[in-house]
């Protein structure tokens, strides 16, 4: 006898493929709450804002403003089970582009438990075009017209997910940090591809085995786009730049700034 899927195991197979949002949210919403809760009580740089992902779900995003009027600003978005002011990586850059004056917007992706293996994120991806178009949609009212996206790991699988399915908006440029092949999307490496706006391939020489093995694939890939495309090695840093926090901010710091200029 043929055993039947179950119907929500089918829908999100189809959402994904059909590249179409599902309308019920998979991410651990209890989690994010938890996360959200202890970020709030101890938020010192930043004010806790609520995004609306459209589906009734509400989401933690953390607003860091520089200087407004300049007009850009950036979305931050972090790795795998975390949330928006995550020590490694995410933190060092909320508060290293504020003392640039930098507007970072760092929001809350589609988490799991935190023994969930990368693969079980993928039906999680379907959840992902909502908010990051609800992040665009919030730093437009607040008058941001130049928006970058800063993303890590999972977050730049996610990243790249997004901007290669023709989304209803399109950042002025985008950096990669520690991206390696599949993070629960198999199509990631390949999806550069369609980035065309400018794109930093940012990642440590001691990172993680998939970042490594997966250098040339990126940097053939990132070169189709037709847009600029610069991949950057920092030697000695690990998967979480701990210890390099300095040199990830001046990285990304002059990256902005390049694109500011051009």
């Amino acid at each position: 006898m043929n055993r039947k899927l179950p119907v929500t195991a089918i829908l999100m197979a189809l959402a994904l493929a059909l590249q179409t949002p599902l309308v019920a949210v998979a991410s651990d919403t209890e989690k994010e709450a938890r996360w959200a809760a202890q970020i709030v009580d101890s938020l010192l740089d930043g004010d806790a804002v609520w995004l609306d992902d459209g589906s009734g779900h509400e989401f933690l995003g953390i607003m860091t403003e520089g200087n407004a009027d300049s007009g850009h600003a950036v979305i931050l978005v972090h790795g795998i089970g975390v949330h928006p002011n995550w020590a490694d990586v995410i933190y060092p850059l909320r508060v290293g582009l504020l003392e640039n004056d930098i507007t970072t917007l760092s929001i809350q992706m589609p988490i799991l438990a935190n023994d969930a293996e990368s693969a079980e994120y993928t039906p999680l991806f379907a959840e992902v075009p909502a908010r990051f178009d609800a992040a665009f949609a919030y730093l437009k009212e607040q008058g941001y017209r130049e928006i970058s996206i800063v993303a890590h790991s999972m977050g730049a699988s996610m990243t790249s997910y997004y901007l290669s399915r023709q989304p209803a908006n399109t950042p002025d440029s985008v950096a990669l940090i520690g991206m390696g092949a599949g993070e629960a999307f198999p199509g990631n490496i390949e999806a550069m591809a369609q980035i065309r706006v400018p794109l930093l391939d940012l990642y440590g020489g001691k990172d993680l085995p998939h970042v490594m093995s997966s250098v040339d694939a990126r940097s053939a890939s990132g070169k189709q786009s037709g847009a600029e495309y610069r991949q950057v090695r920092v030697e000695g840093a690990n998967h979480f730049f701990q210890g390099s926090e300095a040199e990830l901010v001046q990285q990304i710091l002059s990256w902005l700034e390049a694109q500011a200029a051009s």
